[in-house]
């Protein structure tokens, strides 16, 4: 009879150390995205979240708007930026992670029109038959400061300003061109999976190198997920399927 005691003593001693075992919690990490790499941020995440557990909410906008919204104390963990400059400056300022920076892409760009038979190279630019040519702000967005830098080499940009339209980021000029409002535009060579059309891959060696960096900021300082999901961007895996969307990867 004196061991049923005995018995519950040690289920309760047993349920008290088990619920002293820290328990794995998915978390849930929030990261500002360039507009031209949010397609594959959302493809990378559910790769990610289906690993791991952890939620990825993407919010995606120009990088010079992201940068913004940082500093005026969006919560973000996670910046996922078109250029160098804006995870730099973000890191000088106290508002990223010093040592978490580094290159997740390589963007290309194109010079693009649903026509086929409308670009065939850089001689498209000096056509008289288009009315307008899209590109992203070139303040704002790395990839309109990449086209605007080929256009000034091409001894062109003053003479296009009147044809020039400027989409918000590289995301707005990629419509433009797509619903037809312009004839062709400098969009992200990874936006142009599955479309027909006609393109010109500018040459790398002819615009600024769009070297896209990834930066912990401060919000996701002691943010496991966070963590955890820059160390995924960095692995052969996530490198492979940022190939495959169009982006040239760094080296390691």
């Amino acid at each position: 009879m004196r061991s049923r005691p005995l018995a519950v003593g040690c289920s309760l001693l047993l349920a008290l150390a088990i619920a002293s075992v820290p328990v794995a919690r998915a978390g849930e990490v929030h990261v500002a995205v360039a507009t031209n790499f949010a397609k594959t941020a959302r493809g990378l995440a559910d790769v990610f979240s289906a690993e791991t557990e952890h939620r990825v909410l993407v919010s995606d906008g120009s990088t010079g708007k992201l940068y913004a919204q940082i500093v005026n104390g969006a919560p973000f963990e996670v910046f996922l930026a078109a250029d160098v400059e804006r995870p730099r400056r973000l890191e000088a300022e106290g508002r990223a992670v010093a040592g978490t920076r580094f290159a997740y892409a390589l963007g290309r760009l194109v010079l693009w029109s649903p026509d086929p038979a409308r670009v065939t190279g850089e001689d498209a630019l000096e056509s008289e038959d288009f009315r307008y040519l899209a590109i992203a702000n070139p303040e704002l967005a790395p990839y309109g400061a990449a086209a605007r830098g080929l256009l000034r080499q091409l001894d062109l940009w003053d003479a296009l300003q009147r044809r020039i339209v400027r989409g918000e980021d590289i995301g707005q000029a990629f419509q433009f061109v797509a619903t037809g409002n312009a004839e062709l535009g400098f969009v992200a060579l990874s936006q142009l999976s599955g479309r027909g059309g006609s393109q010109w891959i500018v040459p790398p060696d002819r615009y600024a190198p769009i070297e896209q960096q990834a930066v912990l900021l401060e919000a996701g300082r002691n943010d496991p997920a966070a963590s955890a999901f820059l160390d995924f961007l960095r692995g052969a895996a996530a490198r492979a399927q940022i190939e495959r969307a169009g982006y040239g990867v760094p080296p390691r």
